[in-house]
């Protein structure tokens, strides 16, 4: 039985992958912990979405993400014991997977107003974290702390593919709400 409770972070420390221990306002926590929050925005959207094939794309990502979790908890030092990186793979996965999503469905060229389903609302919740956790992983590379381009990457078409999930089931259900609509 996985032990739920330990203690040792009540002392305002988190422990990296390996011994390394950090504050919890420390900016790889801060950004893991980011990425955490997109995982479970997409595990509400893929629990309300009654489309299986949106419920299994949603999954892979998911997976991916931990994936991802796992390498920005990592010290450079432990990396290869840990053996968990976001590759050009996992990025190609997502432009593929996406391109064959918009060849089935038009994305307008206009803003997107979220909310015309609930799953639909659950991916663009989803989508603005995992921009929010770009920009910190962005700043993460930048500032030398993590050293794999894979990982701004991936969050940047993580979002785009988020993105696209939404208007996928907004518009099999009807359509999604523009910022402006046409009038005639």
């Amino acid at each position: 039985m996985a032990k739920v409770t330990t203690g040792t972070g009540d002392d305002g420390y988190t422990g990296l992958l390996g011994d390394v221990r950090v504050p919890k306002y420390d900016p790889r926590p801060d950004t893991f912990g980011t990425v955490d929050e997109a995982t479970s925005a997409l595990g509400l959207a893929r629990a309300l979405t009654a489309d299986d094939e949106i419920r299994d794309l949603i999954l892979h990502v998911q997976r991916d993400l931990y994936v991802l979790m796992a390498e920005l908890a990592t010290p450079p030092e432990n990396l290869a014991a840990v053996g968990m990186q976001i590759t050009a793979e996992h990025v190609r996965w997502l432009e593929t997977t996406e391109e064959d999503l918009k060849n089935r469905v038009a994305i307008p060229n206009k803003f997107v107003i979220p909310g015309d389903t609930t799953d639909g609302a659950a991916l663009d919740l989803a989508r603005t974290i995992i921009r929010r956790a770009e920009r910190m992983a962005v700043k993460l590379l930048h500032d030398g702390v993590i050293s794999n381009p894979e990982v701004l990457r991936y969050l940047n078409r993580a979002s785009d593919f988020v993105f696209i999930l939404a208007r996928v089931v907004e518009i099999r259900t009807g359509g999604s709400t523009l910022a402006k609509e046409e009038t005639s």
